[in-house]
Formats: structure tokens, sequence, C-alpha cells
């Protein structure tokens, strides 16, 4: 096997956003450009050398071209063994999941997430470390540090890995394992769920389930968890083929992207239970019958009931959420006794508390909920909780829902979108808030007092490390609250994120609609930010 030292310039653009480095399909296909990241990563994570890697992604277009570019490296840098999902195929919580499993060095996955795909949309990669999460900030600094200084490359001149067989094989010195993908994320949510409460409830004649895997990366795990393993009817799994274009749809689970699924659930005679996955297997979103869960109320509905799944009977020790997640969560925390975190938006956040044994469930509004089970938000395993909780209180989504707001008070909470907006007005939009925050802490806005305007900033309980300028808050007496943030995953323009929750203790005010409930915080909100006059729009791109 001969080693090439290819000459190369740095891209001044390859510093990770909140989950890796996003870009362009053609921004990836540049000579060289996936190859000097990837040469960075080996330049700074020096125990892959000798060492075990995990590799794959959510099947998006030249996701198979990278994991060549990939392989190649890895055998011309040393690397003892490189685990990769058959035909290329990993979710992005099984990839955690093995590197866990097999206490591997590290792993890098290809994903652009929730993010279109095709020739023409979106690619990524991010390293995860060898605890299985996502690389911390610490890292990714380290990483982008070193694309900033490369002269050259390494990678071997081979043509083609034969990545679509089961098996081992050789790459010069280094092993080659291609696995099935499923095999081991499966045996994992077996010893945390009642597989045989479950599939008790699919034989029980009135209960139906259609799950949405959008043509993404979930459709093999779902076809053999649920149908295969739990015993759904065959085609309860919709879109269950991975496309490297999705099928030319968003595969983002939230209430306008899967527009088929939420169709079936308001039918009068549509399914029990619904949910639906994204790009990487990452996300979910949680429907009953002619009801939507947020994913907010979601973290709060499992942290509330976790003691009746098998894996989490013996308690939970504590619960973080990412700082625009609403305070639903915190309620329940208060109740059980334990704590709760509030970090900035970013799964890697949460990777400390979890290895320090200080929170058990986390979770983001972002339609993301996990465990400490990976170091991964995890769809599935959501949407299995769920099922897990159906079959033990035999109620439907609705009632466990509202039988949890009776209790703890409900949450009205919305996110608004203001996707593609001119970057530098929205970076505008951001600074003139943040100018204004000073003059706000006692002022009265519409019906509300503001108790505390701020830009928020997290100091990590475990290592010290300080992030600030991660999203403005302007929180009410009352504990309602607006929150504004750029959001770190799109690859186009910027996408203006609002948040806005108002917190309702009496249960006779829980049937509002939620948009009219909130809309005297919405219309503060535009007022305050000059949302109109900033991004030139009348209205959200996408509410959830």
């Amino acid at each position: 096997m001969n080693i090439n030292l290819v000459a190369t310039t740095p891209f001044k653009d390859q510093k990770p956003g909140t989950s890796g480095l996003r870009k362009q399909v053609r921004v990836f296909q540049q000579p060289h450009y996936l190859e000097n990241f990837v040469q960075a990563v080996f330049n700074t994570q020096t125990a892959l050398k000798g060492g075990t890697l995990v590799l794959g992604g959510d099947g998006r277009y030249f996701n198979r071209e990278a994991i060549q570019i990939i392989l190649r490296m890895a055998a011309a840098h040393g690397v003892a063994k490189v685990i990769v999902g058959l035909g290329g195929i990993l979710s992005t919580p099984a990839a955690s999941c093995l590197i866990r499993r097999y206490r591997t060095q590290g792993g890098l996955i290809l994903s652009a997430s929730h993010n279109p795909g095709g020739p023409h949309a979106d690619f990524g990669i991010k390293f995860n470390t060898p605890n299985g999460g996502p690389a911390p900030e610490k890292v990714t600094n380290e990483i982008h540090a070193a694309t900033l200084t490369l002269s050259e490359y390494r990678i071997a001149d081979i043509q083609h890995v034969d990545i679509d067989h089961l098996g081992t094989s050789k790459l010069g010195t280094m092993e080659i394992a291609v696995v099935d993908p499923v095999q081991d994320y499966a045996a994992l949510m077996q010893n945390l769920f009642d597989f045989d409460r479950m599939r008790a409830l699919f034989n029980s004649v009135p209960f139906r389930m259609r799950f949405d895997a959008m043509h993404a990366v979930t459709g093999p795990y779902a076809r053999r968890i649920l149908e295969d393993m739990l015993g759904a009817p065959p085609g309860t799994v919709m879109r269950a083929e991975p496309l490297a274009d999705f099928g030319g749809h968003h595969p983002d689970p939230n209430l306008v992207h899967a527009h088929d699924l939420v169709e079936a659930m308001n039918g009068r005679t549509g399914p029990d239970f619904g949910a639906a996955s994204d790009g990487d297997g990452d996300r979910n979103m949680i429907l009953g019958r002619r009801f939507f869960v947020t994913p907010s109320d979601s973290l709060a509905v499992l942290a509330a009931n976790a003691h009746h799944v098998p894996g989490y009977r013996g308690g939970i020790v504590g619960i973080a959420r990412s700082m625009p997640t609403s305070q639903a969560a915190d309620r329940v925390a208060e109740h059980l006794g334990i704590e709760c975190f509030e970090t900035p938006t970013g799964w890697k956040f949460f990777g400390n508390l979890l290895d320090a044994g200080r929170v058990t469930l986390c979770g983001e509004e972002s339609f993301g909920t996990g465990s400490d089970h990976v170091r991964e938000k995890d769809g599935l395993w959501a949407v299995l909780f769920w099922l897990n909780l159906l079959a033990v209180r035999h109620e439907s989504v609705e009632n466990i829902v509202k039988s949890h707001w009776r209790q703890f008070g409900r949450n009205y909470y919305t996110r608004h979108d203001f996707e593609e907006v001119d970057a530098q007005r929205a970076e505008t939009l951001m600074n003139r808030l943040r100018d204004r925050l000073p003059g706000l802490t006692g002022k009265r806005l519409g019906d509300h007092t503001v108790s505390l305007a701020d830009d928020f900033a997290y100091e990590d309980p475990i290592d010290g490390s300080i992030s600030q300028g991660q999203g403005v808050r302007i929180l009410f007496e009352g504990g309602s609250r607006l929150v504004f943030r750029l959001s770190g995953t799109g690859t186009a323009g910027a996408t203006l994120r609002l948040y806005v929750e108002r917190y309702e203790p009496d249960p006779q005010r829980h049937a509002l609609e939620t948009q009219s409930a909130l809309a005297p915080l919405i219309a503060i909100a535009h007022e305050v930010a000059g949302i109109r006059e900033h991004t030139g729009r009348e209205a959200p791109t996408v509410i959830t």
C-alpha cells in the first residue's frame, strides 16, 4: 500500500458549528476540502493512531464517496481498525452506541442531521470522542486551528474499499469491519425497554401506530425493531428506505415537514400513536391522535414517568435541558428532588454532566431527547420510551400529557423560525437587541414586567469551562420568557429562532390554542427585537 502526501492549502471556513462542520455538498466536493478537515482530525486526535475508529453516516448524497476517502486516510495514519456500518449507514445514536460498546478512540459521523440532502443540498461531518458524544468546544477549536495550518494530507493509494458486504477485510495493516448497523443498537434498546409489554400492545387489536422515517437513516432501525422484533404490522414504518436525497423532502420531523404523518394522525380513524425521526436518527416528533406533544413536554413527561420503564426503574439522578427548551422539566426535577441543569444549545454540552453521573435524561426543544445510554440524542429511543409508557399506563398520548399538565401546570410554548435571513441583517438584529438588554430589567412590556434580560452564558459545573453569547433571554415575572438566538445548523443565510413561553398553573386554562395563548408575548417579541425591520419578514417560515 502506497501512501501519498498531497500538497494542500488551508480553507478558512472549516470551523465546526453546533454539531460539526456543515456545508453544501458542492463545498465538500471541492478538491482537498474534506481531506483537509479529516487531516486536521488525525493531527489533533493522536490516539487514533493504533486505535479504533467508528465510521458511518445517514446515507445522504456524498456519504459513500466520503467514506472511501476517510478509509484511505485512516489507513495512511496508522489506524488499527475501522468499524463501518453496512453500506456506510449508521444513525448518529447507533454510532455513539458502537463507540461506547467497543471502547473505540472515537468516530466520524457523516451527516447534516435534519438539513435537506441531494447534490444541491447539504453534507456534514463531525468527530465524536471516546465517550461517544460530539466533540466539546475545546476539541473542535483544536481541530479548527489545525485546519488553518495545513500544508499536506496523507492518503493511501487505493481506489475502492468494499463496504457493501458484512465481514472483515484489510487495507494495508488496517482492519475494516463492516457491521450490521442495527444489531448492537437494537440489543441496547432491549436492555432498556420492556419489549414483551410493547409486543403485547401491538397484539391488542385496537392499537395502531405510524412511524415516518422520512426516507432517512432510521428506516432500517424502525423496521427491525418495530415491525420485526415488536410485531407491528408491515407498513407501520412509512418512507422506510433511506435515500440520498431523502426523496426530495426535508428530513426534519416537525408539523410542516412530516405533513403526511400529521394528516394521517388527524383523521377521525387515525392511528393511536405517531412518531417521526430525522435525517440521522437523533431527533423525534411524538403525536397522539389529533394531538401534538411538544419536545419540551415530551422530556418532562418521560422524566416524570421514567419509573415505569425497566432501564430507569431505579430512578433518575438529574435532568438537563438546553436553555431555549421550556421549563416544564424543571418542575418535574423539583418534584423528584433531583438536579436540573440549563445548558447552551448543542448536545455536546450534556456530555460532561452525563459522564459525571449528574443527569440521566436530557432534552432540547429542537426535537432532541436522550439519556445516559449513549452520548447523543436518540429519536427511536424516545419513540420506544413512549411506546413503553403507552403499554404500561393503557392511556392515550393525549391523556398522559393532560394528566401531566394537571399535576405540574402547563408551559405554553412555541418556536418561530425565520429561515434563510440575510446573515448580516440577522447579526444586526441580535447586536441591537443585546445593546438594549441593560435597560430592560424592571421595564413593563405590554402586561409583563421584565425580571431579567441577558445574553446567556454557561459555566460547566464539571470542568469550569465558560460558553458565552448563547442566546438573548428576556424573562418576565410569573415565569414567561422570550429567547432569541441564531441557529448554528443551517448552511444558507441565517435562521433566527424566537422561543416564546408562558406558564399556566390553572387547569381550567390548559385548553387554549397555543399561538392564541402566546399572541401577546409574540407581539412583544416582534416589537422589542424589530423583527420586521431587520429581516423584512412579517411571519416565520416554520412554527412549532
